[in-house]
């Protein structure tokens, strides 16, 4: 997982694509969200906000 991280930020430093690490941290965390919330009770108002 990390040589991943590592080879995805070196792809994006060459390219000049930083970018995309907002939009990529901001789709982890969404995802580490829905994960979460995902046996709880919450998880009926956290799908219906999308």
């Amino acid at each position: 997982m990390r040589a991943l991280i590592k080879e995805l930020w070196a792809f994006m430093r060459e390219r000049k694509k930083l970018w995309l690490a907002p939009i990529l941290i901001v789709c982890v965390l969404l995802g580490g969200l829905l994960l979460l919330v995902q046996g709880t009770a919450l998880a009926p108002f956290i799908y219906s906000i999308f």
